[in-house]
């Protein structure tokens, strides 16, 4: 059984698997380990990684990527009405309202549900659904040997993550075998790709004033200054000097060019660089912890490698930066970490997690004796962690979970779902029940309202206690659902199929078109050569043009016309290789057969038990299997190769069972023992009963089994009497 680990990024994705020897990131097809995430979508069907990526530029309108701030987002959601206007791809409404398109620390109910969704749809077994800062946070401590003791004091550590799409820093607090996140704070718009956005303005203004193009009016323009300023963004992160952009045949084929230097980039991104510090000082209040108290801070993801980035966490800090975890693959590793401690399949160190509800919730309620509310988890609250709370009702009741503090989410809705407490009574007496909920956090960092109980007051008796009886509790889950996956699955394995009997068609056509000159050159005439090729030429000319795009059953049947012509010839070939291996045989057995006879002719002791008139069969058997062979191998000596066969291997075989079907019964039967008198037996001397020096007696089965070898095996398995051939 295998576990992995998957950090499914806004670019990039990485997949880390649990092995024997420890934890490893695995190539893709490609061998990179790291994939574009991105899907493209073709008439027929789907590619996805770097395949995909590799149509961003001539497919664009159908190629999406930067899909993962979308999960768990309505239609109707300002930051989806907003991300629309700067896509090059469509966003459609799906019927249920949704955008049917590791997680970051930030993301919230419904978009957790959204992922686990797209998991079970995949058909992945989802162990855990994992903070991204969490899961950096295991892949850093586990390894440590130095961490204190539990009952000493906790060593802290910062973890500032600058991915390509959001940013994320946490404090944790490392015991040996344990770690406890403290605090976190996020900025989801903040992320490399918004550096690369500025540089994308600059050189759209650029491009517009030096050759008088609108480059935001071509997508496909678009898109390759998006992949050559992200280029441009690293280089300048290792180099301080002007640096050159160069595209040729941009637009209106027309080549252009510009530079940028670091110092310049860093003047237009201040706006950028100035949002670096606030969630750095939020965890620091939210943990409160002073600077001193502070053992390392520890920086990863893609965008952390720019230097004004790391200049100001470290200024504000006052320490060195700690780079000791891959940049790119930290996440992943850490939830492969995860998923090995979970799973029964591996022995891993004991390390406990205790993380933490990013976003402080409540619960209101509403029923017709009053209406209500109450924080239930506050914002970095343990978890996963669950609570029983308790409401005296008469009736059924609804409870509306939501995000108290709407201003640290990443879009404005903050509900997180609707739950209704059924079968709720009033007591005997008519007064209100008492009814205990129980509301939780699970492991995946989604609220839920797991159960709910009716506390019975019975009749007051002497040492009696209140008795609790559950209650049916439903679960109105808040999720989006992927619509059309199971469609665009089925539509997958079609489009395979189909791809596959087009290519069989053009296969064959190859292979025959080289073989006619070749190898099956004998095996056919020149006229019948020249029309199978013409056929040929025909059907390579129709795949790239009228069967460039056909349906699977058509390049099945157009395989099945070149077979219909092809394959006389390759059976021909075939028959010309195996008949003389055929005839060959036949001849082995028919003279073994001849030897047999003859021996029995000059009455040998080992066939003097046959039967004459059985051996008269064996005979004629013999003789008329001879003149068969004779005459079809003369037959076959005047027919032309390119002609079909006077005799098929399949009939030689034939024959040559049929002559031992007839033969072997008869000369392979034994001799019949010779039973020795009683009184006879008496008398003899030497060794009895089994023991060792017994001489055999003349004539009896053990001196014919010791004077004999092994018989020959006919077509049939059976064994022949063993003759020298001449």
């Amino acid at each position: 059984m295998s576990v992995v680990g998957i950090d499914v990024g806004f670019q990039s994705c990485y997949v880390a698997v649990a092995r024997a020897g420890g934890i490893e990131t695995v190539a893709n097809e490609y061998s990179d380990r790291s994939t574009p995430a991105c899907v493209s979508f073709g008439p027929r069907n789907r590619s996805v990684g770097a395949a995909a990526k590799g149509q961003v530029v001539t497919n664009c309108k159908n190629t999406v990527q930067g899909f993962k701030r979308f999960h768990g987002r309505a239609f109707s959601d300002p930051y989806v009405q907003s991300a629309k206007s700067s896509l090059v791809y469509d966003l459609a409404q799906l019927p249920s309202g949704s955008t049917g398109i590791k997680v970051p620390s930030f993301y919230t109910d419904a978009e957790r549900r959204s992922v686990i969704d797209a998991a079970q749809i995949a058909g992945l077994n989802c162990l855990r659904l994992m903070n991204e800062t969490t899961a950096v946070t295991l892949a850093y401590g586990i390894y440590k040997q130095d961490l204190p003791a539990p009952e000493e004091k906790p060593r802290n550590v910062v973890f500032v993550d600058l991915g390509h799409s959001g940013y994320q820093v946490s404090i944790c607090a490392f015991n040996k075998g344990k770690l406890k996140m403290l605090a976190s704070a996020s900025d989801a718009a903040l992320g490399g790709k918004d550096f690369d956005e500025v540089l994308v303005n600059h050189f759209c203004e650029e491009f517009g004033k030096k050759y008088k193009l609108d480059v935001k009016t071509k997508p496909r323009a678009l898109v390759r200054l998006y992949q050559e300023c992200e280029k441009l963004k690293k280089l300048m992160s290792a180099n301080s000097s002007d640096l050159p952009l160069n595209i040729e045949c941009f637009m209106n084929d027309i080549d252009v060019t510009g530079k940028l230097n670091r110092g310049h980039f860093e003047e237009m991104c201040a706006g950028l660089l100035a949002k670096v510090e606030a969630p750095l000082r939020s965890v620091m209040e939210q943990a409160k912890l002073k600077k001193e108290d502070l053992y390392a801070v520890e920086i990863v993801g893609g965008a952390s490698r720019i230097p004004a980035v790391k200049e100001r966490v470290g200024k504000f800090f006052g320490k060195e930066l700690s780079m000791t975890l891959n940049a790119d693959e930290a996440v992943a590793r850490g939830c492969a970490l995860q998923c090995a401690i979970l799973s029964p399949a591996f022995k891993v160190r004991e390390f406990s997690i205790t993380d933490v509800v990013p976003y402080p919730i409540s619960l209101k309620w509403n029923s017709a004796a009053e209406e209500g509310d109450c924080e239930v988890f506050p914002k970095n609250h343990a978890a996963p962690f669950s609570k029983v709370l308790t409401f005296y009702r008469r009736e059924p009741f609804s409870l509306e979970a939501y995000y108290n503090n709407p201003k640290e989410l990443p879009y404005p809705d903050p509900t997180i779902g609707q739950f209704m407490v059924q079968k709720v009574v009033p007591q005997a007496n008519g007064e209100s029940s008492k009814v205990k909920v129980k509301v939780r956090v699970n492991v995946h960092g989604v609220f839920s309202v797991s159960s709910a109980s009716l506390v019975e007051v019975l009749k007051p008796t002497e040492g009696e206690e209140p008795m609790e009886t559950d209650l049916a509790g439903k679960e109105d889950e808040v999720c989006v659902l992927c619509f059309g996956s199971g469609k665009m699955i089925m539509q997958d394995k079609l489009e395979k199929e189909r791809n596959d009997a087009k290519n069989n068609v053009e296969e064959y056509v190859y292979d025959m078109r080289d073989k006619l000159h070749g190898l099956l050159e004998k095996f056919v005439s020149e006229s019948d050569r020249d029309t199978f090729s013409l056929r040929l030429e025909d059907t390579e000319n129709w795949l790239y043009d009228d069967g460039e795009d056909q349906q699977k059953q058509v390049y099945i049947d157009k395989l099945a016309e070149l077979k219909k012509l092809g394959q006389p010839i390759r059976e021909r070939y075939i028959e010309a290789e195996e008949r003389p291996k055929a005839f060959d045989e036949l001849g082995k057995h028919i003279q073994q057969y001849m030897k047999i006879i003859e021996a029995y002719k000059t009455k040998e002791e080992q066939y003097e038990h046959l039967d004459e008139l059985e051996m008269l069969k064996v005979d004629k058997q013999v003789n008329d299997a001879m003149i068969w062979m004779n005459s079809k191998m003369n037959a076959q000596s005047k027919q032309n190769l390119s002609q079909e066969p006077a005799v098929k291997v399949q009939e030689i075989q034939a024959k040559t069972k049929e002559l031992d079907s007839a033969c072997n019964p008869i000369v392979s039967k034994p001799k019949p023992k010779v039973e020795v008198p009683k009184d006879e037996k008496a008398e003899q001397n030497g060794p009895v009963n089994g023991q060792e020096g017994t001489e055999a007696q003349p004539g009896s089965p053990e001196k014919g089994a010791a004077g004999g070898t092994a018989a020959p095996e006919s077509a049939e398995g059976n064994k022949l009497p063993e003759m020298d051939i001449d």
